[in-house]
């Protein structure tokens, strides 16, 4: 019971098995990624991949990623690196051209989220601010 429970759990947190990792997504990410010496990663690129898979799927703040992938910023900044550089697109693009993953994409701007009512923010006062007034009545001394 406790064995299926581990697998369950794990299935959960690594939803890409290791051997496709390494068969259809290491070399992606080995053919763009360079080694520049200096210590080796504390996350493994597995551990990472199936991280940033998780917190895409849940739409959480990186700060509330699951302990049991590691440090929550060294997961971000690898994610923010492979988003820049266009890694993340390749792996995700060349996991759909072979079928192992669906994905839903889903564009959102402002003209289709609603806005409460008092998010717009505050009503302009008439006739300015006093530091504006103040710093034209400033101006106008000066001269």
């Amino acid at each position: 019971m406790a064995e299926r429970e581990v697998f369950a759990m794990n299935k959960r947190l690594y939803p890409v098995s290791r051997e496709v990792f390494d068969l259809e997504i290491r070399p992606i990410i080995e053919a763009v990624t360079k080694p520049l010496g200096g210590r080796p990663p504390k996350i493994d690129h597995y551990t990472c991949f199936c991280a940033m898979l998780k917190m895409m799927s849940v739409s959480l703040p990186w700060r509330d990623l699951p302990p049991e992938y590691g440090a929550w910023h060294t997961i971000y900044t690898r994610f923010k690196r492979w988003s820049e550089n266009g890694l993340m697109w390749q792996i995700l693009y060349a996991l759909k051209q072979k079928k192992l993953v669906k994905m839903n994409i889903v564009f959102m701007d402002s003209t289709t989220v609603k806005l409460h009512r008092h998010g717009s923010g505050a009503v302009a006062k008439k006739g300015g601010s006093a530091s504006v007034k103040m710093s034209q009545g400033m101006a106008l001394k000066s001269t």
